[in-house]
């Protein structure tokens, strides 16, 4: 017999933020000041993909500037105005915008928030296992286990602690 899992329906804000702000290691995660995450498909039991509320204050950035192998990425802007860095280039953004990430396309981005107010924005991506995220202005590398976890080495090959 097939069960079922249903969760009612709640308003985003009421999500618990992130405690920890971020999976990196040191000193890369201070980085991610300014960065609150709600995950939003976590609280749902999602599997295949992950959804996330982030809200990022002026002058912070949604990740370190990366590019997946596995993974696409797509972002919606829901306040706010800022930045989104792909490749050398800088775009604008501002709410209503969407900013698509296709796998193993070579190029890295990141957004920031390069305005005065809070940007606002639902981060949509796959959990496909063995992914692999280069961080081409860092020396560090991550990749996604088959259990989901993330395992961070630097362009060595040595691990990070964690």
């Amino acid at each position: 017999m097939k069960r079922t899992h249903t969760i009612p329906p709640i308003c985003a804000k009421d999500i618990a933020p992130q405690i920890k702000k971020s999976n990196y290691p040191e000193p890369y995660a201070s980085q991610m000041q300014g960065r609150e995450k709600r995950k939003l498909g976590d609280h749902f039991g999602l599997t295949n993909f992950g959804v996330n509320l982030t809200e990022l204050q002026s002058g912070a950035v949604s990740a370190l500037f990366h590019k997946h192998t596995k993974q696409d990425e797509f972002v919606y802007v829901l306040s706010g105005t800022g930045q989104v860095r792909m490749g050398k280039k800088l775009f604008n953004i501002s709410a209503g915008d969407v900013i698509g990430f296709k796998a193993n396309s070579g190029t890295g981005h990141q957004i920031i928030n390069s305005g005065n107010e809070l940007l606002v924005f639902i981060e949509v991506g796959d959990r496909t296992s063995n992914d692999r995220v280069d961080y081409p202005n860092d020396d560090l590398c991550a990749s996604l286990n088959e259990d989901g976890h993330w395992f961070f080495t630097n362009k060595k090959g040595e691990p990070y602690a964690q």
